[in-house]
């Protein structure tokens, strides 16, 4: 694929990773981009790198518009090493006159490659340079996601490039949000968001009202992995907006592992239950579901309701690990309910209980559980504790 001109004399020239599957615990089915932007100007400016491996398409890509050795400027806006991988060789290709980042950034670069002799040239909130005709704003965005992070806004385009925020995990030739469906990409902007940035919410809205204070006109953000959003500019803010509120829907998740389907059972009378009380319910067995697309559903869910059976006194591996991943992005509060079935303990329940409300889970008490095969009774119980969660959801508890 060719290099692509995004707005007058402003270029893709990033690469595309067709066949990563898991970017550290995240399911990437449908693979990703790594994002580098070539600003032409009296200064030529790059914008971020590639994945090391991917170097020789960045390489290509540049050197279909312009010598490598003619770039002046790169800004290097998050050193996550998808992003910074290639950027000894291709400084060592470029020779720049100044390697523009974040304090933070610095040493993050330092940490990483150890080279000293590198043109650093440290900038922070509100600083500008000049390109010529045109400037960079530089806006710090600290924690989103990694300390050295920082978006770069060129105010005569109206462009701002992201780094990691707004970006999505997502293979295409297509380069633009309007060359695709929308749909799409908002659900795979929300997997993003839900296994990368949930963590962070509190300063992406802090964030965004920075943006608003600072009267941005944004016609364009180019982010560092996906897409860039040229004709939905406001469907992504406004998706990013709800996100950081917490803002939810009508809607259950039923996530559980089982051993001999007792919990399986209980799972699908308390899915029947929520049903009941119209209310859209989903249901995720954690042996055929994977982790990051269960968390993309909870980013909008009011209830998360867990269940596994005890063993050896706690939890399935599968809820265990689960539960630790759920509890480190941090989702907001939500109505959490837990069941499972035992053999002679039971300590499960208690456990999965004790997790929610860490997370500050509002709980729905007490949990429910049942030894061994649960009866057609017991399964009616399991149905009326779904009712009961339902109730819950509609009024907002």
């Amino acid at each position: 694929m060719k290099s692509v001109e995004i707005k007058k004399d402003i270029y893709w020239v990033g690469a595309i990773d067709w066949d990563v599957r898991d970017f550290h615990g995240y399911s990437t089915y449908k693979g990703t981009t790594y994002n580098a932007y070539l600003i032409l100007d009296d200064k030529i400016t790059l914008i971020d790198t590639v994945k090391k491996e991917f170097k020789s398409e960045l390489i290509h890509r540049i050197r279909e518009i312009i010598p490598l050795e003619k770039i002046d400027y790169i800004v290097v806006n998050h050193v996550e090493m998808d992003h910074s991988g290639s950027l000894p060789e291709i400084i060592e290709l470029v020779k720049p006159e100044k390697i523009f980042c974040s304090d933070m950034g610095k040493k993050a670069l330092l940490a990483h490659f150890h080279r000293e002799d590198w043109p650093y040239q440290v900038v922070k909130s509100n600083d500008t340079i000049s390109l010529g005709k045109r400037s960079i704003k530089f806006i710090e965005t600290r924690m989103l996601h990694w300390p050295d992070s920082m978006f770069s806004y060129v105010p005569e385009e109206a462009l701002l490039f992201s780094n990691d925020a707004f970006g999505e995990h997502l293979a295409s030739t297509e380069r633009f949000d309007d060359e695709l469906s929308i749909g799409e990409l908002i659900r795979h902007a929300a997997k993003y968001y839900a296994n990368i940035i949930l963590l962070y919410s509190r300063l992406v809205k802090k964030q965004l009202e920075n943006l608003e204070k600072l009267n941005l006109k944004i016609d364009m953000i180019a982010p560092d992995h996906g897409v860039v959003w040229r004709s939905h500019v406001k469907e992504i803010l406004e998706a990013y907006h709800n996100w950081c509120n917490n803002k939810t829907e009508e809607k259950a998740l039923v996530v559980y592992d089982t051993m001999w389907h007792s919990t399986e059972m209980m799972a699908k009378a308390i899915c029947d239950g929520i049903e009941k009380e119209g209310v859209n319910v989903k249901v995720f067995n954690l042996e055929v579901n994977h982790h990051s697309d269960i968390m993309t559903e909870v980013l909008d869910a009011r209830a998360i309701v867990l269940g596994s059976p005890t063993l050896n006194n706690g939890l399935l591996p599968t809820m265990a690990g689960f539960l630790n991943y759920m509890k480190g992005l941090k989702p907001g509060t939500k109505i959490g309910a837990a069941f499972g079935s035992y053999g002679w303990s039971g300590e499960a329940v208690k456990i999965m209980t004790q997790y929610m409300k860490d997370m500050k889970f509002n709980i729905l008490e007490p949990g429910i559980r049942f030894q061994y095969v649960p009866t057609h009774a017991q399964l009616k119980e399991c149905v009326e504790f779904g009712k009961r969660i339902g109730k819950a959801i509609k009024e907002g508890i």
